[in-house]
């Protein structure tokens, strides 16, 4: 018996930084969301661990126990074969370990019949909210979750190849104590919606930027092609243009496909 589950891509709409712990942990508001593309993976029970990995992103995944799939299989206590189909680019701002980590963990659930009962922020902070797999507002250090209806995003992501180490991110941010995100519109009027995202920010940007100066390019693109929002998810390098005309996203796709082949192109919708 094999379970089949899907590991969506994460996308940070919103990524406040609001402080540093002592234990130099960053204390983060943001207002998570999940795409319809993303990585496919089969979990069977198996006599000894194995991760077998597939896809057009197979390149440079470890298929031993630096594997966030593993580590989780390991965590949850039982013995598995993984195949991983990797369809996002990884160290990409878009969760893809951390979703895919967690997508073992309700394969796992299914497979052994039993609910996972340790802690998952022990895999990473993102775990948990990839565990919900939908728009959610998380909080601290990624231990508060509060699941939120967003309407419908019709969304570009685009990764143009870079990689963005995460602690150099961090540590070149200019304050680690900024604003939360504002207070949400209690509407559930589209528009309303739209204004509020527009007015809030992903402090990881900047620095992002300046690590890698192409995240720029991206932004002004998804900018001249149309899109209401654009910003960077995560620590980067993936960046995401939202567009209110239905179906506009399509074309802009096709044509950002053909001029710029190099870079990883997609379009989505964000729930």
């Amino acid at each position: 018996m094999a379970i089949e589950v899907f590991a969506p891509a994460k996308i940070n709409l919103t990524l406040h930084v609001t402080g540093q712990r002592d234990d130099g942990y960053h204390l983060l508001d943001s207002l998570v969301s999940f795409a319809d593309i993303g990585d496919r993976l089969t979990v069977a029970k198996a006599d000894e661990m194995r991760i077998d990995v597939t896809g057009p992103f197979a390149k440079g995944v470890p298929t031993d126990r630096r594997n966030l799939c593993w580590q989780a299989a390991e965590l949850f206590g039982e013995t598995v074969a993984i195949t991983l189909e990797k369809n996002l680019p990884h160290a990409a701002g878009i969760g893809g370990g951390s979703s895919d980590a967690a997508a073992v963990l309700k394969a796992m659930e299914q497979l052994f019949d039993r609910p996972f009962d340790g802690d998952a922020l022990l895999l990473g902070a993102d775990i948990p909210v990839c565990q919900i797999a939908s728009a959610t507002r998380m909080q601290g250090i990624g231990e508060v979750l509060s699941p939120i209806k967003i309407p419908p995003l019709e969304a570009i992501l685009v990764n143009p190849g870079v990689s963005v180490p995460t602690p150099r991110v961090f540590k070149g941010l200019e304050r680690k104590n900024n604003s939360e995100m504002d207070m949400m519109p209690k509407t559930h009027r589209s528009s309303d919606f739209w204004t509020w995202l527009a007015d809030q920010r992903n402090d990881l940007e900047a620095p992002a930027i300046a690590a890698q100066p192409i995240i720029a390019d991206v932004l002004r693109e998804l900018s001249f092609l149309g899109a209401r929002i654009v910003r960077m998810s995560g620590s980067g390098a993936t960046c995401f243009g939202l567009f209110e005309a239905r179906g506009h996203h399509e074309a802009v796709y096709r044509d950002l496909k053909q001029r710029r082949p190099e870079w990883w192109v997609e379009y989505a919708t964000l729930t």
